[in-house]
């Protein structure tokens, strides 16, 4: 941080400047909720004045325009490199005018001019067709947190400092806000900010009251039980309490001061004196009116300090003349002659309060994190190939090779403090163990003799919070640089809707020309489906996926390497890439590994495929096609073309295996999708498809539908049957594993005549017999355990023995 400059002087005249940016403030709020017309009201208000469609949030939107005033004076006091996350949700009006004031606005959009033709602008566009919407969204410069779901504002603000030293994120907290399940996990935070090497998170707890139509639990609580809340999170809480504006004006100074010092000293005892004692972390509740200086009471009901000022105080000015002339009075009330000049100008004297060039909060760089973004350090993924000298012949565990690949992203990237990896304690189970060797989980709590891993500085970022994990990540992602998310797949359904607002900002930011891209979202999904035969049917969901491909193909992509040759190779695109979310999806233990490197790597640059090495069908039309997308799918899909290759040596079977999940798509709904003629060129254009998925079958048939050979495409996949049981079993239990897949074929082949039906009768016989050894011996049978591809697979109707 900077050395302090010379103390400004809290005189009178500077509050009372304070003021009346305050008040221009919350005039340009009113005037965007309100005004189509007459923004300087330079005459008497009119209903063509008015907007004819009323919205916007107007409650949060004063006590934010205050907090805003004076977090402006303190960076001009300090020179700090600050940004502001705005958590109570709909506070657009707040930061837009703002942004507005402080001359950023203008810059990225020249058309919202400061003068008066600008201020119409300003205000017509605001919730209005064509124009943007009511909360703090990525078209807002200065944003990098989306502020139409709660819950996430602390989160995103830890994940923006992490690794950046010099940086401060002013988070706003509303107190609605705070009862929402991640914000409430987020005061944890913490304790994994390291005050050597991380920025400083300032939270300030806007105790307004209410929610939409409720009081807020923390409103109510008595004042000693908050304090005893937050201080038993690790906080030091600093109080400003009132509605008298030129008290509450002093109070927030001298307050603001006051943080700024304990910060400043912390920060300077770690970096100096290298004291690393986890330390309190200032935080300011700030306890004003909801609705503060707007109508105090309309038609006989309270509205300021109420929940009734949540939305629009004065909802129709049109058909009620005194609503009109209300509204009138409170415009007036800011006096927006002493504000504004004639041209419609906010004033010099004013306009000398806010910070200049990039410290102002919209215009800092970390806002816009792909200004900042800088490639990652490489190193060649080929070189932690496993060597495979035919197909099927070695086995290993895929994220465990993946894991010593990432050590060494890890290793090149720590002087540039730009590579992180989040995940929910599931590091070590999703065998990501290779990271360790060089690095640790953050972690700025006590320790003990016992603990593993742990360290005030690491690249690892484990909590026990989905939520939290994905919202450091997200903060870290948007403030220019890179990371992944490891989970296990069944739960990472729990920041689906955090996924969703992610992919949504990402979808507008791209049509933002002066947004930069940022670094991709990338998910490792392991501990999958199929993996989860210790923990059971609660561990069993991949339901992820059809979820993502719900949103705009532009920015999300879906991978299910079959191998560890072609993790390595999706991994390497995956951290390359920009402004995506990559959700890939591998196993954790020994499996097969059917491509070497090379095959590996022109297999995921194509994204699907024929395997002509497990294919018979060549310079010839295929009876079947077996298709296959994810490694248990396609391990299955093997063994099944194996016990057609042995007991009806006629058929001609091709294998398609699919590692780009998109690539099912025309070429119309997605980037990567194949053309109609590619797509019949894999698959035929009327010949029966046994495809075997990872995920929920309807998904294949929804991204196929279109095809030419849709309605020959018969899926296996993941029906909702699950248990604790064997591995095999589970492919068993959803008609997935290779004696299904080969009886599927031979219904749908009647040329297969006799020799298939009694195949088909052996087949079933083999599924009573694995029923019966998995429940006498508990594991699968030794055919199963020792499958390879290339062996003869004699089938047996009965159990040896």
């Amino acid at each position: 941080m900077n050395q302090a400059r010379k103390p400004i002087r809290l005189t009178a005249k500077l509050l009372k400047n304070i003021d009346a940016y305050w008040r221009a403030a919350n005039y340009l709020s009113v005037g965007q909720i309100y005004l189509y017309d007459n923004p300087l009201l330079k005459r008497p208000l009119k209903i063509t004045d008015i907007k004819r469609m009323l919205l916007g949030h107007w409650g949060t939107t004063p006590g934010q325009n205050f907090i805003y005033v004076h977090l402006n004076r303190i960076i001009k006091q300090h020179d700090l490199n600050m940004i502001y996350v705005s958590g109570p949700g709909h506070g657009g009006p707040a930061l837009v005018g703002n942004t507005y004031l402080e001359g950023t606005y203008s810059e990225i959009y020249p058309d919202i001019s400061q003068d008066e033709a600008g201020l119409q602008k300003l205000f017509r566009q605001f919730s209005f067709p064509g124009g943007i919407p009511s909360h703090v969204s990525p078209e807002c410069p200065g944003s990098i947190h989306e502020g139409g779901e709660l819950g996430y504002s602390l989160s995103h603000s830890f994940g923006a400092v992490f690794d950046n030293p010099d940086l401060i994120v002013a988070c706003v907290v509303g107190d609605g806000e705070a009862e929402t399940g991640p914000l409430a996990t987020s005061w944890h935070s913490n304790k994994f900010l390291n005050p050597l090497s991380d920025g400083a998170v300032l939270p300030i707890l806007h105790l307004n009251g209410y929610k939409i139509a409720n009081p807020t639990v923390f409103a109510r609580i008595e004042p000693e039980e908050l304090d005893q809340f937050l201080r038993g999170c690790g906080w030091t809480p600093y109080y400003v309490e009132g509605d008298e504006p030129s008290l509450m004006h002093a109070a927030m100074a001298e307050t603001l001061d006051s943080v700024m010092s304990q910060i400043r000293s912390i920060q300077h005892n770690a970096r100096s004196n290298a004291d690393l004692t986890r330390p309190r972390w200032p935080m300011i509740v700030l306890k004003s009116p909801k609705g503060w200086t707007g109508p105090k009471w309309v038609d006989g009901q309270q509205i300021e300090g109420s929940f009734r000022s949540h939305q629009v105080p004065l909802s129709d000015p049109a058909s009620q003349p005194e609503h009109l002339q209300m509204l009138e009075d409170w415009l007036k009330s800011y006096r927006p002659e002493e504000l504004f000049d004639e041209a419609g100008r906010l004033v010099p004297e004013l306009a000398e309060l806010a910070p200049k060039g990039e410290r102002r909060m919209s215009a800092n760089p970390h806002a816009n994190g792909g200004q900042l973004l800088r490639d990652l350090i490489m190193p060649d993924f080929r070189n932690y190939a496993v060597t495979v000298p035919t197909p099927g012949a070695v086995k290993a565990a895929d994220t465990h090779e993946l894991g010593v690949f990432l050590r060494d992203v890890v290793k090149l990237n720590q002087p540039q403090r730009n590579f992180r990896i989040f995940g929910p304690d599931e590091t070590l189970s999703n065998r990501l163990n290779a990271v360790f060797e060089v690095t640790r989980r953050q972690w700025d709590a006590r320790t003990q003799d016992s603990d593993e891993f742990l360290a005030e500085d690491g690249r690892v970022m484990e909590m026990l919070s989905e939520h939290q994990c994905e919202g450091w990540l997200e903060g870290y992602l948007l403030t220019g640089r890179h990371g992944l998310f490891n989970s296990y797949e069944a739960f990472i359904h729990i920041i689906d809707s955090m996924f969703n607002q992610h992919a949504k900002w990402l979808k507008i930011t791209a049509q933002l020309p002066w947004r930069q891209p940022i670094a991709s979202l990338n998910y490792l999904l392991a501990s999958h489906v199929w993996n989860q035969i210790h923990n059971g049917f609660t561990h069993q969901d991949p339901g992820f996926i059809d979820l993502v491909v719900n949103k705009k193909a532009a920015v999300v992509r879906v991978y299910l390497p079959p191998d560890a040759n072609c993790l390595l190779s999706v991994w390497d695109h995956c951290l390359r890439s920009r402004h995506y979310v990559n959700v890939v999806i591998a196993g954790k233990y020994q499996a097969p590994q059917w491509l070497s490197m090379d095959a590996a790597v022109k297999h995921c640059s194509e994204g699907i495929g024929i395997w002509h090495w497990a294919s018979n069908d060549h310079g010839n039309a295929p009876h079947v096609v077996m298709a296959c997308c994810g490694d248990v799918p396609t391990l299955e899909t093997l063994a099944a073309v194996s016990i057609l290759n042995e007991h009806l040596p006629e058929l001609k079977v091709r294998v398609v295996n699919v590692v780009d999940l998109m690539k099912l798509q025309p070429q119309s709904e997605h980037p990567h999708g194949l053309s109609d003629s590619h797509f019949d060129a894999l698959f035929t254009e009327d010949k029966p498809v046994i495809f075997a998925f990872h995920g929920y079958p309807w998904l294949i048939h929804r991204l196929t539908y279109r095809r030419n050979n849709h309605e020959n495409i018969h899926v296996r996949g993941y029906k909702e049957e699950g248990t604790i049981t064997t591995p095999f079993d589970m492919t068993v239990l959803n008609d997935l594993d290779r004696f299904h897949l080969v009886m599927d074929t031979i219904d749908r082949l009647p040329q297969t005549g006799e020799k298939g039906i009694h195949l088909k009768q052996q087949l079933q016989s083999k599924l009573i017999a694995h029923r019966q050894y998995i429940n006498q011996y508990g594991e699968d049978m030794p055919e199963i355990l020792n499958w390879q591809w290339g062996r003869s697979h004699v089938i047996k109707p009965r159990l040896a023995g």
